[in-house]
């Protein structure tokens, strides 16, 4: 089954930033998605729950960022706010508090972020 090999290596990237994980086809639950390749089905892809995709995009800021989300100044945490929201990190429960924890803020300060933003 030639071109498999590429079709994984291009999805691996956009798998990964999900959080998800890439499965043999053959073990797909219910819940998984098969990708396939020139009509065969190649690999599974696992979506993680709502909230490891939450720890999974802060890491992934932390790693951008080079240091702790903590570390940053107000202004950068405002933005990562702006990002999170915008990619629907505070729908998930608990997502203010996980949030407040990594950037080392109150979850007061968590919605401060997100007012100012909705005040601009």
């Amino acid at each position: 089954m030639t071109g498999e090999e590429p079709f994984i290596t291009a999805v691996k990237p956009l798998v990964d930033a999900m959080g998800a994980s890439i499965l043999p086809a053959d073990e797909a639950g219910p819940e998984d998605v098969v990708l396939a390749w020139e009509g065969v089905d190649v690999v599974a892809v696992r979506l993680p729950q709502l909230a490891d995709s939450l720890d999974h995009i802060l890491a992934a800021m932390e790693r951008r960022e080079g240091r702790p989300l903590a570390d940053l100044d107000r202004r950068a945490k405002q933005e990562v706010v702006r990002i999170l929201e915008a990619r629907g990190a505070f729908a998930v429960r608990h997502g203010v508090e996980t949030v407040a924890s990594a950037l080392g803020v109150s979850r007061f300060t968590v919605y401060n972020y997100l007012n100012r933003e909705k005040g601009a």
